[in-house]
């Protein structure tokens, strides 16, 4: 009994929990020690019994799969299998899921689920057995031993000299767990004539320029992963690739985009407080910068540098977050002008452009 590979289900549907269930019982060296209709529940029942390996759905209500997903990979790495109709090949959620640590995908129909699940019930046995052999020690050593760096690792504080008010202005924002769909949110709602973009989406190599792919294809503005060198002009807004820092800087009377390798700034690469600090640097008065959802405190203190710098800042507010550690962590340092929901950002942003 000791050895069985114990495993916690995570559905919010009762269907899938019971045929998954019994299809994992089935084999006898897999024990399903409980299941659990959405991850807070989940959460109360690993206080009890904490499970070799995690199946999960993506949607479930109360906290979504992936926010669970990243949740576990912080506190205690586990090998999670999802098994979800949104973790189609290609999907952005399936990028997200592997992004934060899934060690497997399991793609279920949105029709038929019980068949499949009866007849996928081998694959699914073999994808569990497979995570359980998951090496999650690389994961937490990781997690533990990576040193917390600042970001003058990257550049220099800005001078406490502010920078005069000019006409051309950007708009830079920083956002972590949740900010796939924030981001959405808000950049949809933006007219093809808004103020130039620079965004720090917590994200690894390769997903970003999916993600800003999707984004631009949404968006009446023109989204893409930045390049060293772009230029940050309206109508556009540029998404610091993964396993990269961005930097705003100014080169004679345009802003530009420093794209650089580096150590991890806050255990993140690219690292909100490196963009912020940039943008209090170059653009200091002439920059609006907004926090938004995220775990952590990456950014924090960058955007305490932009608000001492004479920029506008603004922090998402708890209500509307998945996370509310980065806006929280900015509001506390007094880095913040305004706390306002999710739906009212795209109008703070247009309005921000129009009152320079």
């Amino acid at each position: 009994m000791a050895d069985k590979i114990k495993v916690m289900i995570v559905d919010d549907s009762a269907l899938v929990r019971q045929v998954v269930a019994q299809a994992l019982t089935s084999d006898p060296g897999i024990e399903v020690i409980a299941t659990a209709a959405d991850p807070l529940f989940a959460m109360q029942k690993m206080k009890v019994a904490w499970p070799d390996v995690l199946v999960i759905d993506i949607e479930m209500p109360r906290m979504d799969g992936i926010t669970f997903l990243k949740k576990i990979m912080a506190e205690r790495p586990t090998p999670v299998v999802v098994c979800s109709s949104l973790a189609e090949n290609g999907a952005l959620a399936t990028f997200e899921a592997l992004a934060a640590g899934a060690v497997s995908i399991i793609t279920k129909p949105k029709i038929g689920l019980k068949s499949f699940l009866e007849d996928s019930s081998n694959d699914i046995v073999q994808a569990v057995r497979s995570a359980a052999r998951a090496n999650m020690r690389a994961v937490r050593a990781t997690a533990i031993d990576r040193p917390k760096l600042t970001a003058d690792v990257m550049l220099s504080a800005a001078s406490h000299r502010t920078l005069e008010r000019t006409t051309d202005q950007v708009v830079a924002i920083g956002t972590s767990t949740g900010g796939t769909q924030a981001l959405e949110a808000v950049l949809t709602k933006l007219p093809a004539t808004s103020l130039g973009i620079v965004i720090v989406q917590h994200m690894p190599e390769k997903f970003t320029a999916m993600f800003a792919e999707r984004l631009n294809s949404l968006c009446q503005i023109e989204v893409r992963e930045a390049k060293n060198g772009d230029r940050v002009i309206p109508g556009l807004a540029l998404i610091a690739p993964g396993g990269r820092h961005m930097m705003l800087k100014r080169n004679g009377a345009q802003y530009v985009v420093d794209v650089a390798d580096g150590p991890l700034v806050n255990r993140h690469k690219p690292s909100v407080d490196v963009l912020f600090r940039s943008v209090a640097k170059f653009a200091g008065a002439n920059a609006l910068g907004i926090i938004m959802t995220g775990m952590g405190d990456d950014g924090a203190r960058g955007m305490k540098e932009m608000h001492d710098a004479g920029a506008r800042t603004i922090a998402q507010d708890e209500a509307s977050c998945v996370v509310f550690g980065m806006p929280k962590e900015a509001i506390k340092l007094g880095a913040t002008d305004q706390t306002i929901p999710l739906d009212n950002i795209p109008a703070a942003i247009i309005s921000y452009g129009v009152g320079h």
